[in-house]
């Protein structure tokens, strides 16, 4: 068999040569950990707000590339879907290291956050280079969490993935933060871009210059607690690397690695849609602006850092995992029901969103932090040097379960395209002309369009007026009937002042007529031979037409000038509005409706997580975890002594002085 061993301690690199051979011979101190720990979560974090940003400025770049909703949703399906090659590939990472892994795909993201993407001068281009992001993020997503399991014992695991998972909710909550702050002042989404991608090369800088990872014989083990540091490189001169590193992909192709890793990625369904689309969905929903919608943001990525933290260290000092899964899952499904009920509530308050967003959002982060470092246990149990290619199926399932989800989002909640594709110009047309715009939601779209060929139409025109006055059509389209029959009589009735009509109902009042024919002759420039006439025709006409006019003249006035006054709007946006404005009014009643069946569907994704806690290694009762652990550490003392029993016996000064000098004359 070929073997690799580690039997003397390669020397450390010198000069420039530090920035790519990274590994360390020795395990470190806890001090050393610490720092290494640290710059990982703090890489990850920056390392998720660069990739988390498009989110935050979602409306924006749909207006600068004139982005549908399907189109948007695509561009998240593009970046999972070559995010999950990547993380397969990153896989190899347990062969040829995490760090350089982690500091490369660093300074590529950071230099197309900063200075590809904000210069992107087409819609194409925007796509290739975000879905590059993805993929290169995807890679990271693997990487960053096999550097925090290798220099986090077990008994500290819990902790540990705790400050890890804070990278992506940081990340989250830097992007709401940042933005609600910034957008105010700066709302062109370049400078959002920017400012992050610079925030990524200051800490690519400090990543390549102190960041560091075991060596293979070190990390290819599993460490229990602090106290088995000497017996970890004791092993490690004995370890054979090529038989540790052979079957990798075979040995993690098993239900309690790939079950749980599937479970987790259907939990997370609500999170990734908080992430992507929380702009759009109360920008369209609510009519949130993006500052406002990252202001309320930054409570569920705040309280979800919170837990995560406190969540780890609770599963640490109790020695379990399972149970805080479960406890997190059901505190996490009381706000997401009240999330999900407020969706076709438009009157719920930005204050209520909060208490829903920080229910979700602890139990949530409780659940997470307790999975990952159950997780990332269970593929030790099988290999603790395949724990990258472990990882790495679970960052391929989970960014294909996304890629998937975010497909099947777009048949959900068909309203929401409407809305980003014809709601902005609608809501433009309709602000500049609010009234025109009111009479064309009071009257069918199909009447308009008639009335238009034809106004003189009186069955339309009846249709219209009902409309827009309220009455009932049947008399009132006799009436036009009338109207557009006899124009002239008409025209003769609104020639007289009511107190002549008043006068010409007492037919002794002979001066009344005169004076009707004068008032007829002026008003219609007509001799008072013909007025004569008109005066005689009005008076043969049918009262009750007569009266219902009379009666109704000022609201049917109303609506003939409201009629009229829609020529004021140009034809281009009429045409539009007549297009799509029906199809928006309806969305919008629809948008929420929709959406709530989508969380609905996040939400019985969660409850699928339950049955996969029981695959996970580990226990559920705290006082078998501890007996487990003194178990442990009494098999420890035994090696330590037994270790100590092999190692030479100390020479005295003199033999050592002796020996110095034998070796000195040969």
């Amino acid at each position: 068999m070929s073997t690799s061993v580690v039997d003397v301690p390669a020397p450390a690199p010198a000069g420039l040569s530090r920035l790519w051979r990274r590994e360390l011979e020795h395990y470190p101190s806890l001090g050393a950990r610490r720092r290494y720990l640290g710059l990982t979560v703090i890489s990850t974090i920056v390392l998720y707000y660069m990739a988390y940003i498009q989110g935050g400025v979602a409306t924006s770049l749909i207006a600068a590339f004139h982005l549908t909703f399907k189109q948007l949703v695509l561009l998240g399906v593009l970046g999972n879907g070559v995010g999950a090659l990547a993380s397969l590939a990153a896989g190899l990472s347990d062969r040829f290291g995490r760090a350089n892994m982690t500091v490369g795909g660093m300074l590529i993201s950071s230099l197309l956050v900063a200075f590809a993407i904000p210069n992107a001068s087409s819609k194409t281009e925007f796509f290739v280079l975000v879905t590059l992001l993805g993929l290169v993020e995807g890679a990271v997503l693997v990487a960053t969490p096999a550097l925090i399991r290798d220099f986090s014992p077990q008994v500290g695991r819990g902790q540990a993935m705790g400050f890890w998972t804070l990278g992506p909710v940081l990340g989250s909550l830097l992007v709401t933060v940042i933005s609600s702050h910034v957008l105010p002042s700066h709302p062109n989404w370049q400078f959002s871009f920017r400012l992050a991608g610079f925030c990524g090369l200051a800490v690519t800088a400090l990543a390549l210059v102190m960041l560091r990872e075991l060596s293979p014989a070190l990390r290819d083990q599993v460490m229990g607690s602090e106290r088995e540091r000497v017996l970890v490189e004791a092993r490690a001169k004995g370890l054979d690397l090529d038989a540790l590193a052979h079957g990798h992909w075979r040995q993690m192709f098993r239900l309690d690695v790939l079950g749980p890793a599937l479970a987790i990625s259907i939990f997370l369904l609500l999170y990734y849609a908080l992430v992507g689309f929380l702009v759009v969905y109360f920008a369209t929903t609510f009519g949130y602006s993006e500052a406002r919608t990252n202001s309320l943001g930054n409570w569920y990525w705040a309280s979800n850092a919170v837990a995560l933290v406190i969540g780890g260290v609770m599963t640490d000092k109790l020695r379990v995992r399972k149970p805080f899964m479960v406890g997190g899952l059901l505190l996490g499904l009381v706000g997401n029901v009240m999330f999900a009920l407020s969706a076709t509530r438009p009157e719920t308050s930005y204050r209520a969103f909060t208490v829903y967003f920080m229910l979700s959002a602890v139990g949530g982060g409780i659940a997470y932090v307790a999975w990952m470092a159950a997780f990332t246990e269970t593929v030790e149990k099988h290999n603790p040097a395949a724990t990258a290619t472990g990882l790495a199926l679970w960052g391929w399932t989970l960014r294909s379960v996304v890629s998937v989800s975010l497909i099947a989002l777009t048949f959900v909640v068909p309203a929401t395209s409407t809305l980003v594709e014809h709601g902005p110009r609608v809501q433009q047309i309709a602000a500049t002309y609010p009234a025109q715009v009111a009479t064309l939601g009071k009257v069918p779209g199909d009447v308009l369009k008639a009335l238009s060929l034809d106004p003189g139409d009186v069955e339309n025109s009846a249709t219209a007026v009902a409309a827009l006055t309220g009455l009932d059509r049947g008399p009132l389209r006799d009436a036009l009937q009338y109207n557009a029959d006899h124009a002239d009589v008409i025209a003769t009735g609104q020639a007289l002042s009511p107190d002549v009509v008043t006068r010409l109902a007492d037919k002794s009042d002979s001066a009344a007529v005169d004076l009707a024919v004068a008032q007829i002759s002026t008003k219609l420039g007509i001799s008072k031979a013909a007025a004569g006439n008109r005066l005689l025709a009005l008076a043969a006409a049918p009262k009750a037409q007569l009266d219902y006019l009379t009666a109704h003249v000022a609201q049917l006035t109303a609506a003939s000038d409201q009629l009229k006054a829609l020529s004021t709007i140009p034809a281009a946006d009429l045409a539009y509005l007549g297009e799509h404005a029906t199809d928006v009014v309806q969305a919008q009643k629809d948008n929420g409706r929709q959406w709530q069946h989508w969380w609905w569907v996040c939400i019985a994704g969660q409850l699928l997580f339950l049955p996969f806690v029981f695959l996970l290694t580990g226990r559920w009762s705290p006082r078998r975890a501890k007996q487990d652990a003194a178990d442990h550490e009494a098999q420890i003392d035994a090696q330590l002594q037994e270790l100590l029993a092999e190692l030479p016996t100390p020479r005295t000064a003199t033999e050592q002085v002796q020996a110095s000098g034998a070796r000195t004359s040969g």
